[in-house]
């Protein structure tokens, strides 16, 4: 039982929560269409809809279904014709970006990932501040970011790439691939073990949907030749789950030029600064020309990249939780995993109850 829920990388904290609702049923969301879902049960793929109560009192874009996400279908729903999704688990961990066209709302890009690929190509898309600005919204997420650096037969400088990634990407793991090497795309196999979802992320044209091909040994997604500005053609239009041959699971998304600061993890993407910072002499230091500011004194000695700190500063000003005490953030954060305090609450109660009887 739950056999294939499992193959699609449901583990027990998914289905403890799923027990609250004993009159539903447990699926995962493996694509979207505009208003529509494709999902997996236990019995197979349906298509899904949320029910109008569900659409009624979703407050925000981020409250409905994502890919990655679990969600609870009505039983008999699925029974006959699109099944319902009437709620949404509690998300494990988040990718989002501002929504086009909705001020001030982040929009889903999947759910519930261990994994975040981020894809940059060692071509003329190469972007340092985008690099840190991906890496801050994916620790941020919850996953575990790895920079995976492609179309590396493009590049003219290997080496300064490597070097000036190394002291982006603090930390994280960076791998270098080819479309026209199978065995350099193998290199990202051992973080896809069976049941780990993985999202690949990136500008469009760098080579997420060649990269997933190899990965699968097969062409099960549409990918399209660069263009003669050396940038890839987009060519994934919606987000979709797959599953690989060794088990490991794989989000392809939409390619994404820039990504919205709503939600970064800075400490963590820009560690360097944070420990510079510390050393200043005044704790509210803007590092604009105080006396005795390290970072200033970082950048004048050349060991600090003035574009570095630069960068830091816009996603700081961009940040939904700049200006926000640690409880604030903590209550945002909880908010956008759990849909509410009280829903997260009612969750942690039943896991404590269980671990009690056990």
């Amino acid at each position: 039982m739950n056999n294939n829920l499992k193959n699609y990388g449901a583990c027990e904290r998914f289905f403890d929560e799923a027990a609250l609702y004993p009159d539903m049923d447990l699926a995962r969301v493996i694509s979207q269409h505009k208003d529509a879902y494709r999902i997996i049960t236990e019995r197979g793929e349906r298509f899904a809809e949320v029910s109008g109560r569900f659409r009624h009192q979703a407050a925000r874009l981020s409250d409905y279904p994502a890919v990655g996400d679990f969600a609870m279908i009505g039983r008999d729903d699925a029974l006959s014709g699109n099944a319902v999704i009437h709620r949404v688990l509690t998300r494990q961990s988040v990718f989002e970006r501002s929504a086009v066209g909705a001020s001030g709302q982040t929009q889903v890009v999947a759910a519930n990932i261990d994994v975040v690929f981020i894809c940059m190509a060692l071509n003329s898309d190469y972007n340092p501040s985008r690099l840190e600005r991906y890496l801050s919204v994916a620790w941020n997420s919850g996953a575990t970011p790895v920079v995976v650096l492609t179309k590396s037969d493009l590049c003219g400088g290997m080496q300064k790439a490597l070097d000036e990634t190394a002291g982006i990407a603090l930390g994280v793991d960076v791998v270098i691939t080819s479309g026209y090497d199978q065995a350099s795309c193998k290199k990202l196999l051992p973080y896809l073990k069976a049941g780990v979802t993985a999202s690949f992320i990136g500008s469009s044209g760098v080579g997420k949907s060649t990269l997933i091909n190899n990965l699968a040994g097969e062409e099960r997604l549409a990918t399209a030749a660069i263009r003669a500005d050396g940038k890839g053609r987009h060519t994934t239009t919606r987000r979709e789950l797959l599953i690989l041959p060794g088990g490991g699971i794989v989000i392809d998304t939409p390619g994404m030029r820039e990504l919205g600061a709503d939600s970064v993890d800075l400490a963590r993407s820009f560690a360097d600064i944070d420990e510079l910072a510390a050393r200043c002499r005044f704790r509210d230091c803007t590092h604009t020309g105080e006396p005795g500011c390290a970072v200033s004194e970082s950048i004048e000695s050349g060991e600090l990249d003035r574009r570095r700190l630069e960068n830091y500063k816009k996603l700081q000003r961009e940040a939904r939780y700049d200006g926000l005490c640690a409880r604030k953030i903590e209550e945002e954060k909880i908010k956008n995993m759990a849909g509410s305090k009280a829903q997260y609450k009612k969750m942690m109660d039943h896991a404590k109850r269980k671990n009690h009887r056990r």
